[in-house]
């Protein structure tokens, strides 16, 4: 596959995309939709094909929890240190973000394409005895309902699976409150992000299932600068993570090669 530094290009809008359980809408990847939810009841497991994603989770998690400190004056030593703060995790999955972010003190809203991930999310949370409101929707359908607009919103790791992603990232700035803040993190279209977020990642490394990633779609930061462009918010960026194989961890980083962060705030 041969490198490009051409603007990625949006999948084949799917329009028709509607999905048992509720969840409909352009942004909709069915085939995306359809390999997560066949894993659906795996994501809990730190041994299964999600165990990435509990490793990554601590430094998503701290780089969260810190920007979203700075940017509304909390202190994060204080239990509950977000309490009265509204959070919308769109593309939520199993949960994995969502109901840390409770723990923080958020009113926590989630959204996921797949019914079978809201299920699974809404079971574990009810175990834990967290109230967090989870529903089978797109961002698209909370835009047309009015729903929010919310102090965070967060989109992990969603951007590069959906069909239109100029589309999908405006209607995730949309639903900010003025004063809020959305954070993105996604894959770089870099060269060391084929070798290693997909070839290494999906077939040597096996951290992913194969198919996983379609290093086509990821997105550079000024892509994501330009999608955002006429969208009254204020971004920042990019913010790297990175893999230390040395001590089998994740953290901030200057590279921001491969995954990253970025940040859009309203005022």
């Amino acid at each position: 596959m041969a490198a490009s530094n051409d603007r990625v290009s949006a999948r084949k809008p799917q329009s028709g995309a509607e999905f048992e359980g509720g969840a409909a809408g352009p942004s909709i990847d069915p085939a995306d939709v359809a390999r997560f939810s066949a894993q659906a009841a795996e994501w809990w497991g730190a041994r299964g094909p999600f165990a990435p994603l509990h490793k990554f989770n601590p430094a998503r998690l701290a780089f969260i929890r810190d920007q979203a400190a700075e940017r509304f004056g909390r202190d994060v030593k204080t239990r509950a240190a977000f309490s009265g703060l509204t959070l919308l995790d769109v593309g939520c999955g199993g949960g994995l973000i969502a109901e840390p972010m409770r723990r923080l003190g958020f009113q926590v809203t989630a959204i996921d394409a797949s019914a079978e991930n809201i299920g699974t999310a809404r079971a574990h949370a009810e175990q834990q005895g967290l109230d967090i409101a989870y529903r089978a929707a797109t961002i698209e359908q909370l835009e047309a309902e009015g729903a929010g607009p919310f102090d965070v919103v967060l989109t992990l790791e969603v951007i590069e699976h959906v069909a239109d992603p100029e589309a999908f990232i405006r209607a995730c700035s949309r639903r900010v409150k003025p004063g809020g803040m959305m954070i993105v993190a996604t894959l770089n279209r870099t060269l060391k992000a084929l070798a290693l977020g997909k070839v290494a990642a999906e077939y040597v490394l096996r951290w992913v299932p194969a198919g996983t990633h379609d290093w086509n779609q990821f997105l550079k930061p000024d892509e994501i600068r330009m999608m955002l462009l006429e969208e009254s918010v204020a971004v920042s960026g990019p913010f790297g993570l990175a893999y230390d194989p040395l001590t089998d961890r994740w953290s901030e980083s200057d590279d921001t090669a491969i995954n990253y962060l970025m940040i859009a705030t309203r005022d």
